[in-house]
């Protein structure tokens, strides 16, 4: 079933996301997961859960089932703490897999009455609609994907984008 057109460009961010992640952290040891340019930045281990935490939400509120316990320590505005078990790289990208493929068949299903609906309070939405949330989450998470690609290279691994 295709995607709504004025979800059209979404979906095909996040069906990009879904490989880039992939390939952004390809090829980096776990230990350098943890690695960080100074003590007020994030971590690959954290943006990579930010990312997973935010599809999480993301598939909540388009109705669709699919939870990972332990996201909350990745929320919005939760800061690095030393003492935090995050998740390791192996289930970080199982559990990558795993939402990638719930959010691409929901956003192949979902009802034109849901995306019409307002759109939740807090994060922004271009149009005040869900359809817009979906559209700046979708931007959020590129976003992500460039701190990533940095910290690739600042971690000394060639770029994945030539």
């Amino acid at each position: 079933m295709p995607v709504p057109a004025i979800l059209a460009t979404a979906a095909g961010e996040f069906h990009r996301n879904s490989g880039l992640l992939e390939k952004v952290v390809a090829g980096i040891p776990a230990d350098q997961w943890l690695s960080r340019p100074g003590d007020h930045s994030n971590h690959i281990a954290w943006i990579a859960g930010h990312m997973l935490w935010a599809r999480q939400a993301l598939l909540g509120q388009l109705g669709a089932t699919w939870e990972h316990a332990g996201l909350e320590i990745y929320a919005r505005s939760a800061k690095i703490e030393p003492d935090v078990a995050y998740m390791t790289p192996e289930s970080l990208l199982t559990a990558w897999r795993e939402a990638s493929a719930k959010l691409e068949k929901t956003l192949e299903t979902v009802k034109e009455e849901t995306l019409a609906a307002p759109a939740p309070p807090g994060p922004p939405s271009q149009d005040g609609k869900v359809s817009g949330f979906i559209g700046v989450l979708a931007w959020h998470e590129t976003y992500h994907l460039g701190q990533l690609a940095y910290l690739r290279g600042w971690l000394g691994h060639p770029s994945i984008f030539g």
